[in-house]
């Protein structure tokens, strides 16, 4: 009998499809789409596709985020003249610019960046009824919020960048533009503007927790694929009923490290990880500009980045703010 090992040798068992219990809701009659077995999907993760339960928010947000991706790619396609080939050609430079900071806060024309606060608009309703979406599923199925957390701490960073920190700084020229390579070049562009975002504290820990996800999720990872030939991928039963995939996996680490996390206690970790990375980013992205002018100068000022000779010519002053009113 082959064994269920990992991903490369696991066995693809597919019987009756499972349509999920119902409950108090009678969402029965609503889920949509008739099951199907998916070998390619098998591959990474359940071979079932289907079906799915929409509800209103899932519809406005489905609704809302198509309309707002046909706004960006119909101006991107007018931008080549709308040909289709040109349009496919030059896909990861195009992009939809939000207005001039003229405009500052007020309605710009369309071709001036109206449709960029039209697509803009379309997309937050879309995010946030996907949002609220997450919260009621979780509730109608007696689920913890985590999913809803989770989401939430990324849109956080998404309505810093488009939302909170252009109305503080008072123009929507602020904001990032919707494109592949347009959208790197904003953020090289506002690094270089504010003195290096690398001497931001909050993009230091954003990117600690970063690269702490992915090595939590790649031990993790790895220690259940390691222990799945004795059942260590049905973690639930391992957590409430220690078998020997547990045992061999606590093991492992205090063995390696002196030191192991529990089969639950690990998903806090990873979570806590993830989630913090796009909280910290956030707040590291609405203190540049509005409390922060020059990261770099401000790391010198708090003995956070070296004093060099000359560096920006702020060495030769006493201050920064006498570095300042120099400059004017």
């Amino acid at each position: 009998m082959p064994e269920y090992q990992n991903i490369f040798t696991q066995v693809q068992v597919q019987g009756p499809p499972e349509w999920g219990t119902d409950n108090e809701n009678n969402m029965m009659e609503e889920r949509s789409g008739e099951p199907f077995f998916s070998t390619l999907v098998g591959l990474f993760g359940n071979a079932q596709i289907g079906p799915i339960y929409l509800g209103w928010t899932g519809l406005v947000s489905i609704l809302t985020g198509t309309l707002a991706l046909n706004i960006i790619g119909i101006n991107m396609l007018a931008q080549v003249g709308w040909s289709i080939p040109e349009f496919l050609r030059q896909l990861f430079w195009l992009a939809l610019e939000p207005p001039s900071p003229e405009y500052g806060l007020s309605i710009p024309p369309l071709k001036d960046g109206g449709w960029y606060i039209i697509a803009s608009l379309f997309l937050l309703v879309s995010v946030m009824t996907w949002l609220l979406r997450t919260y009621l599923l979780a509730q109608q199925h007696k689920m913890g919020k985590h999913v809803f957390w989770g989401f939430a701490s990324a849109i956080w960073l998404f309505l810093v960048l488009g939302l909170f920190r252009p109305i503080l700084m008072g123009s929507w020229s602020e904001a990032v533009p919707y494109g592949i390579f347009p959208h790197l070049d904003w953020t090289t562009a506002f690094s270089i503007r504010y003195g290096n975002l690398y001497y931001n504290p909050f993009h230091c820990l954003s990117i600690v927790f970063l690269y702490g996800s992915v090595l939590l999720f790649a031990m993790h990872g790895a220690t259940i694929l390691a222990v799945t030939r004795f059942g260590g991928d049905r973690e639930l039963e391992q957590i409430y009923d220690r078998g020997t995939a547990t045992e061999r996996a606590a093991l492992f680490w205090r063995w390696t490290m002196g030191f192991n996390a529990t089969m639950e206690g690990i998903h806090r970790w990873a979570w806590w990880f993830a989630v913090l990375t796009p909280i910290t980013g956030g707040i590291g992205i609405l203190l540049t500009g509005t409390v922060v002018d020059n990261w770099f100068i401000w790391a010198q000022e708090h003995n956070f980045a070296p004093l060099y000779d000359g560096a920006y010519g702020y060495a030769d002053y006493q201050s920064y703010e006498t570095f300042i009113g120099q400059e004017n």
